[in-house]
């Protein structure tokens, strides 16, 4: 019987996970969608399809573009993640305030653009646009946010997949004394909010066993409830 080797032990099962989880992260933003909210009608949810940094050459990462092979594999973790917990809707609230879908999203992208340095952006866009259709579809399109590192808080809503597993619908947090959700790295007084899973997860209230956590990828649907997906997904 020979001795045991200590130096040719297979790896470990399951790899690195493909997606984000909820925490501190440094990402590119590659792009952004508008998406309507399936349970109000007018009302839209704001994602971030963000990437996180190079896990060196053993990670294999979704690919860049399923139907284009030849872009290769993301390098880093990918992850979908809206802008704000709730949809962008007209409303009211308790006190009678109007609440404006439109100016809200206005406010998120001037937030976003001030904190990452492009708000001569969104001052170019002064009275370009009769719709916020219009004017985020510019946003989408000229990228001012691409190839930036960003510094993120990411939170997360708890739900169960179709495999019975624990994922996370990702969005960021509010503004808040806590910190805000996103600033460049390096600024001289970082006021980015550390992840911490008591204020930042949304545990899920339904009883239910959980079995294992997988890596499947958190669609980002707007009831926070619909199941994730293993497959691929372009960012």
């Amino acid at each position: 019987m020979s001795n045991l080797s200590t130096t040719n032990i297979p790896a470990s099962g399951g790899g690195v996970k493909k997606t984000l989880d909820p925490g501190n992260h440094t990402c590119k933003v590659n792009s952004v969608e508008l998406i309507p909210f399936t349970f109000k009608e007018g009302a839209y949810e704001l994602r971030l399809n963000v990437v996180g940094p190079d896990m060196g050459p053993d990670f294999d990462g979704f690919w860049v573009n399923k139907d284009d092979q030849s872009l290769g594999k993301h390098k880093g973790q990918s992850g979908r993640v809206k802008a704000t917990e709730w949809a962008f809707a007209d409303g009211e609230t308790k006190g009678g305030t109007k609440i404006s879908r439109d100016t809200e999203i206005m406010k998120w992208l001037n937030s976003f653009c001030e904190a990452i340095g492009k708000k001569d952006w969104l001052t170019a866009q002064d009275n370009k646009h009769a719709t916020i259709e219009s004017l985020f579809n510019a946003f989408a399109i000229d990228k001012p946010f691409k190839g930036m590192d960003i510094n993120f808080c990411i939170a997360g809503k708890e739900y169960l997949n179709k495999e019975n597993y624990v994922n996370h619908d990702l969005f960021l947090p509010k503004f808040s004394k806590d910190g805000v959700p996103f600033e460049l790295p390096g600024v001289a007084k970082s006021k980015l909010a550390k992840y911490d899973p008591a204020k930042h997860i949304v545990k899920k209230k339904a009883a239910a066993t959980v079995n294992n956590f997988s890596d499947g990828a958190s669609v980002g649907n707007a009831d926070n409830s619909a199941p994730g997906t293993n497959a691929d997904f372009e960012l």
